[in-house]
């Protein structure tokens, strides 16, 4: 639809805040709300994931530094590009297929973190890029906070969370409305994330194009890995669901963070459409290993 123009090149975008911003927290919030509390925090998991990405985050940093001089921004969102997995979009719905809905809770953890985390973190070392010298330090508190508090899944998250620890039963016509947006969720992502990459292209600098992909589909997931089986030897199917997530395509929102400050964006959008394409064939090989 979108290399056809069938759609306006508007409808990605206006699908895409459809689910980033209704239907992804539409459906964390009715989920979570059932869950108990302690099942959310499971922290191996969170070190497991988190680990994995704050790895890949750091060692991305250093490697832009040295092997892709350019300014503060452009390293951030050159570190961003290489660990910010696309949960929201094309995760879950690929958790939810292998696993069923039992996998929703370790699913959603992945979108959390790097909303709630690694894009605030990101946006604190832009603004400490922009900002020089005065006010650098409230500056980058006032960005990451305002990150943190605009985030639509997290305070999604933290509602049903709130709910659950509560035992507070919700309404049917409540329950039922958030069961009809959260059923958009998985054709609108899966749209969104197709709509976005036939309108993107591959240009610019190819070798860190090329560096970027490498890092997010092999690298990233080997770290991730080697942290599930090796250090913290999670169990059952939470290994496979870290391991995977590691191994998703770049999510859109670090085009998205690029395009805001107008740096980064070619690079951005050719990294998410390469990882996108060669993710059809590691991530077919990983399902079938999972098999």
């Amino acid at each position: 639809m979108g290399y056809f123009k069938v759609l306006p090149d508007s409808g990605s975008t206006i699908l895409s805040q459809f689910v980033y911003i209704i239907a992804l927290p539409a459906l964390a919030f009715i989920k979570l709300s059932h869950v108990p509390v302690e099942d959310f925090f499971n922290w191996p998991f969170l070190a497991v994931l988190g680990g994995g990405m704050l790895l890949t985050f750091c060692f991305s940093l250093v490697i832009a530094y040295f092997y892709f001089p350019t300014h503060l921004t452009g390293r951030a969102l050159h570190a961003l590009s290489a660990m910010y997995s696309s949960t929201g979009y094309i995760g879950l719905p690929i958790i939810f297929l292998v696993f069923g809905e039992r996998a929703f809770v370790p699913g959603i953890i992945g979108a959390v973190i790097t909303g709630a985390v690694f894009m605030p973190l990101a946006i604190i070392l832009i603004e400490a890029d922009k900002s020089g010298g005065s006010g650098k330090v409230a500056s980058c508190i006032k960005a990451m906070l305002m990150s943190i508090l605009k985030n639509p899944v997290l305070i999604a998250t933290s509602a049903g969370l709130i709910v659950s620890s509560q035992s507070f039963q919700l309404a049917e016509p409540v329950v039922t409305f958030f069961e009809l947006l959260s059923g958009a969720y998985i054709p609108c992502a899966l749209f969104a994330a197709g709509l976005f990459i036939s309108g993107c292209s591959v240009k610019g600098e190819t070798t860190e194009i090329a560096w970027l992909v490498f890092v997010k589909l092999l690298l990233h997931p080997l770290i991730t890995w080697w942290l599930a089986y090796e250090i913290f030897a999670l169990e059952g199917m939470l290994p496979s669901i870290a391991v995977l997530q590691a191994a998703l395509p770049c999510g859109v929102p670090v085009f998205v963070l690029a395009q805001h400050y107008k740096i980064f964006v070619v690079r951005s959008s050719g990294v998410i459409v390469v990882s996108t394409l060669l993710s059809l064939v590691s991530l077919s090989a990983f399902l079938i290993f999972l098999a």
